[in-house]
């Protein structure tokens, strides 16, 4: 059973950094991609950011230049480096874990964490 083990979210300042950690376990197939999502209260959950195996990344917009996502394969560990925090960056943040689940990366199973609170606030 894949489980995910989020820590680093709390409480920060505007304009402080927090990293996010999110180790991953009982994985049995190859990962295709990890990444972040946040969901603010009364809003969708959106996508942050995503690392694929090969080490690509993409960012969304609002977090572009000063979120980083970085990963170590060898602890299946993804990382979010967050820094110049908003107060509109206020939210859980989740990790996601897509396993593989067929014969390419466009089949996966899909795995959630419990969710870590952000919260930007002086």
């Amino acid at each position: 059973q894949v489980q995910l083990v989020e820590s680093g979210g709390g409480l920060v300042q505007p304009g402080g950094s927090l990293r996010l950690s999110c180790a991953a376990s009982g994985i049995v197939s190859p990962i295709c991609a990890m990444g972040w999502y946040r969901q603010a209260p009364g809003k969708q959950r959106e996508l942050v950011a995503r690392i694929t195996n090969g080490g690509s990344t993409n960012v969304a917009d609002s977090a572009k230049g000063r979120f980083a996502i970085s990963r170590d394969n060898t602890k299946n560990t993804v990382y979010l480096q967050m820094n110049n925090l908003k107060p509109e960056d206020t939210a859980v943040y989740y990790c996601k874990l897509e396993e593989l689940n067929g014969r390419n990366c466009f089949y996966t199973r899909d795995y959630w964490g419990q969710g870590t609170q952000v919260t930007v606030s002086s």
